[in-house]
């Protein structure tokens, strides 16, 4: 499979999970809360990075909407996917394609679509801090606190 052909596989899968694709990335927006999945290309290897980023609305009194822009900044918080699911990101990895579409299906319906349905909200985001699936930068976790 060629970075293409992954690229489309992913974002295909992630439409058909509820996400829109804008900007060379798939989002999810609620009122309070931008979802932004990237695909990086590794460096270092045949491989992506799947960067999460959450912009939060009202924090350091910003209000965010969907935009180009998102791409670039890292978001008020980032996370990636468990080591669980990094074959399927591996471009090296020599698995089929039947195979390589099953495990991005596991990835959205194991890992990104509770976890990032969560992140859509406020109180699901220090949900994910208080179980140590996010780790918070404590002036992101200070303003939470005025939310």
């Amino acid at each position: 499979m060629d970075k293409a052909e992954f690229i489309k596989l992913f974002c295909e899968i992630g439409l058909l999970k509820g996400f829109t694709k804008d900007f060379g990335c798939l989002l999810k927006e609620s009122s309070e809360c931008i979802v932004v999945l990237e695909l990086q290309k590794s460096n270092y290897g045949n491989y992506y990075e799947l960067n999460i980023k959450f912009f939060i609305n009202g924090i350091f009194n910003k209000k965010y909407k969907k935009n180009k822009e998102l791409k670039k900044d890292t978001g008020d918080v980032f996370s990636r996917p468990p080591s669980l699911y990094r074959d399927a990101l591996d471009l090296d990895t020599p698995i089929d394609v039947g195979v390589r579409e099953r495990k991005l299906n596991s990835l959205f319906d194991d890992f990104i679509v509770p976890f990032t349905d969560k992140a859509l909200t406020v109180n699901g985001i220090k949900q994910l801090s208080e179980n140590q699936q996010i780790v918070l930068f404590p002036a992101v976790s200070k303003e939470l606190e005025k939310l």
